[in-house]
């Protein structure tokens, strides 16, 4: 397993003390910068390159304290004090007596250095100097200073006063005193600090924006619509935005000079912004903040999206082009057990099947126990449960699947076990009857092409627990008739689910974008570039995602993780997709996650 990295130690010079703090730009960064430190008691000496500047970031100012007290997080009172701690100038001599200086303009590397240059000249020899950028190299800036040693990156995440989370980046001559110094600080702040490496991107936006130019590229090669890329990591990862919602919010040009940055200074081709991202900037759809990016707004820095021609009308509803009465079921596991539920739930009889009375049984019971939790918390009645387990009956024979309309098989992700069954479902099931799959990750033309109706067959991949979980991918094969899958996206939607179409790759959409990402993270820790705590903190905190990388890798478990890493490398090829060898290695000595009480935590004690 790998050891836990930590930062290094204090130096044992005494730990520096803050007053006054100085800040170079004031946009909505910056200016949000000088708020936070201002909230917490600090002198801030705030500094813009001319008059305008300086009344552009009052107004920042004044708006973003009005809104706290609007919302009653601040009083009048300390909003007006809050203010009056912040100093507006425009000559960075006024930065004298500052103890930190952090600079929060432009990212042009240019511009920063002929500042950080100057300010080198202006400050106390001990005095901190730090960059916000997210992206430019805070080494080379460094060397624009006599003493590099003293410079560090410290990334805000947008808005500043809201957003916890911040990236202390160290260069490989920052003095150890100086990282300690600055987490100190911006623990004081309420902030959590996270400290990595200096490259392109940090931790956050090289895990993020991999993940977003994986999906621009998804829509760009027309595997789903935008509408599905987005519901699908939306509703199967608890994601708060899609990928190309977010990337209209950031801004596509944005988001297309983080990429090109990223793979300037990294050459790892994933980073290399798609092709559509050029097009669209070069085209002057930015996203929200020109009204148009993959989608459309109602108008510029509007949140509000409306119709345009790729969105789907009212005559692209799917119907049930197939009568649905009674539904089989094949398994008797997990998320066999909840599919029989989910259905029963919506009004079908469903008729399951499993290997032996016990395990039969065994379903029932499973769904019983989910009734009476909810029965306890007042979300079912007694009434609602008979009804529903007089529609759920189950057998040990296949042959009892003669008269339903669709077969959904949850067994052993096995292709040679699968690829079986469908030879016995076809011969067995009436002309008609729709064969679907759960597989998240074997090849469904391979169990449709064992059958005589090649165009029956479908994925529908459900996610676990699939009473809670709302998606569905509904996976089309080249021979996949276009009425069966319009018949799968309904009965979807009438059992209270949310289905995405894709055709049949490895990963389907949410898998495809999904594991590269946690390889990634991985790769990440394994050259020792942050901690795995710090890692899960940047993308909860920073990207507001539900679990952080080596969370849900230990909850998925690695060897489901590897086996799927696995499958998208064979199919894809891409040598970024390769699974990371610390993966390989915590598999190969048992570290499964929490299933064994190890994985990239130990869950032993």
């Amino acid at each position: 397993m790998m050891p836990p990295m930590s930062s290094d130690a204090a130096s044992e010079t005494p730990a520096r003390t803050f007053t006054t703090i100085g800040v170079v730009g004031l946009g909505t960064m910056g200016a949000g910068i000088a708020e936070v430190f201002a909230r917490h008691g600090y002198s801030v000496l705030a500094v813009e390159k001319d008059d305008e500047g300086v009344a552009r970031g009052r107004r920042h100012l004044e708006a973003s304290t009005d809104r706290a007290v609007d919302r009653e997080k601040l009083s009048r009172e300390d909003a007006d004090a809050l203010l009056g701690r912040i100093t507006l100038g425009t000559s960075l001599k006024d930065l004298t007596d500052a103890d930190l200086v952090v600079e929060a303009v432009v990212e042009s590397m240019d511009v920063k250095t002929a500042i950080f240059r100057e300010l080198d000249s202006i400050v106390a020899p001990g005095a901190i100097l730090a960059t916000n950028t997210s992206s430019l190299s805070v080494t080379e800036l460094s060397t624009a200073t006599s003493h590099p040693s003293r410079v560090v990156g410290i990334h805000f995440f947008n808005p500043a006063p809201v957003q916890r989370l911040v990236e202390v980046v160290r260069t490989v001559v920052t003095e150890p005193g100086v990282l300690a110094d600055v987490q100190s600080l911006l623990g004081e702040l309420g902030k959590s600090p996270v400290v990595c490496g200096d490259k392109a991107g940090f931790i956050a936006n090289t895990l993020l924006f991999g993940y977003l130019n994986h999906a621009a590229s998804m829509f760009e090669g027309k595997y789903a619509t935008r509408e599905d890329i987005d519901a699908a990591m939306r509703f199967g990862c608890g994601y708060p935005m899609g990928p190309l919602a977010l990337l209209d919010l950031i801004g596509l040009d944005t988001a297309y000079e983080i990429l090109e940055t990223m793979y300037r200074q990294g050459r790892d081709r994933l980073h290399a912004p798609t092709p559509i991202l050029k097009q669209m900037v070069t085209a002057g759809l930015l996203g929200r903040k020109t009204g148009r990016g993959f989608y459309t707004y109602e108008q510029p820095d509007s949140p509000v999206v409306v119709a345009d021609a790729a969105t789907p009308g009212a005559d692209d509803q799917p119907e049930l082009r197939h009568d649905i009465s009674q539904v089989g079921v094949v398994g008797t596991g997990t998320m066999a057990s909840g599919i029989v539920e989910v259905f029963a739930k919506a009004g079908y009889d469903v008729l399951f099947v499993g290997r032996s009375q016990d395990k039969v049984d065994g379903v029932v019971a499973t769904i019983t126990k989910n009734f009476d939790k909810q029965i306890q918390r007042g979300r079912a009645t007694e009434e609602q449960k008979s009804e529903v387990l007089a529609r759920v009956s189950g057998t040990t024979s296949l042959d009892d699947l003669s008269s339903v309309d669709i077969v959904v098989e949850a067994i052993a992700e096995d292709l040679a076990i699968k690829t079986t069954l469908f030879e016995n479902l076809d011969e067995i099931c009436k002309p008609g009857a729709i064969l679907a799959t759960t597989t998240s990750s074997l090849p469904i033309i391979s169990m449709a092409k064992v059958t005589s109706r090649p165009q029956d067959v479908i994925g529908m991949h459900f996610f676990n627990p699939a009473t809670i979980m709302k998606l569905v991918e509904v996976v089309s094969t080249v021979s996949t008739g276009d009425e069966v899958t319009e018949t799968v996206r309904a009965l979807c939607a009438k059992v209270g689910k949310v289905a995405v179409s894709c055709t049949d790759r490895a990963g389907f959409i949410v898998n495809a974008l999904l594991f590269p990402y946690l390889n990634d993270a991985v790769k990440m820790l394994e050259a020792h570039y942050a901690t795995a705590d710090d890692i899960d903190t940047a993308m909860k905190q920073g990207c507001a995602l539900p679990m952080g990388p080596f969370e849900l890798l230990d909850v998925v478990g690695n060897d489901v993780s590897l086996a799927i890493q696995r499958e998208l490398y064979l199919e894809f090829r891409e040598p970024g997709f390769a699974p990371a060898p610390l993966l390989e290695h915590l598999v190969t000595a048992g570290y499964l996650g929490r299933k064994t009480k190890k994985g990239f935590r130990d869950y032993s004690r």
